[in-house]
């Protein structure tokens, strides 16, 4: 995908950020990588359901722009979690879009402790994997990069206490469809909590499934220790070759 092409997607995912009320205001930021060195950017203040192409702005891994301001972006600068967004991309080579959003249910859910780890809804197992909660960090801040730069080495979507969510993918696209899953399984998991709570999936069940994410391609290095861990099985039950410590990276 051209530049041009990008600038346009990253718009349309602003926008369905906005109508779905994944954001609200000027919150949530969207980035998408370039090249090896360059990461073209939303603006801090601007409003993501109603940028234009021309309001993006390009930086470095070292969060310096480097493109040439023009009429639409001199007065902006970059969001204000570029720090954590730069993050993403320094630990991960495969990552080439990151999306950061509010979305509702989901962050409600941390506002009470609510362990997303769990292993209940096949799609979830699948497509996002096991889903860690970050300690709650100040946002906008270095402490915000801090407190995801472990979790992003091995997970493709983190959830921020009390604050929001972070989602990466080889594309930007993708960062932002696992925003999508990502709110609607948080959906489904506070609806049956109102109706009793969620019933566990068993280590076999999860072992068929595990499968069907590496034959994907979606498996991270360490996926059957955590899945194991969260079952409170050992991870050999699952009767596999280990995952080969580059698969997904």
């Amino acid at each position: 995908m051209n530049e041009q092409a990008l600038r346009e997607q990253i718009c349309l995912i602003g926008r369905l950020m906005h109508e779905r009320q994944y954001i609200d205001g000027a919150s949530g930021n969207i980035s998408a990588r370039l090249d090896a060195e360059r990461v073209l950017a939303t603006p801090s203040g601007l409003a993501k359901g109603f940028m234009t192409p021309e309001q993006l702005m390009i930086v470095n891994l070292a969060g310096e722009r480097v493109d040439r301001p023009t009429a639409a972006n001199a007065e902006l600068r970059p969001t204000s979690e570029l720090l954590m967004h730069l993050e993403c991309y320094r630990q991960r080579a495969d990552v080439q879009g990151v999306v950061h959003a509010h979305p509702q249910c989901a962050v409600a859910l941390t506002l009470v402790g609510y362990d997303f780890q769990r292993c209940v809804l096949p799609e979830v197992i699948i497509m996002l994997g096991l889903i860690p909660t970050a300690p709650y960090s100040t946002p906008s801040s270095a402490e915000n990069r801090d407190a995801i730069s472990a979790l992003v080495r091995e997970h493709d979507a983190i959830l921020l206490a009390h604050h929001g969510s972070l989602t990466v993918a080889q594309t930007v696209w993708d960062a932002y469809l696992r925003l999508e899953s990502l709110e609607h399984n948080a959906r489904i998991l506070y609806m049956a909590e109102q109706l009793g709570g969620a019933r566990m999936l068993e280590a076999p069940q999860v072992e068929k499934l595990l499968a069907i994410r590496r034959r994907l391609g979606l498996a991270r290095p360490g996926d059957e220790a955590r899945f194991g861990q969260a079952l409170g099985v050992s991870h050999g039950l699952f009767n596999k070759a280990p995952l080969d410590s580059t698969a997904g990276s």
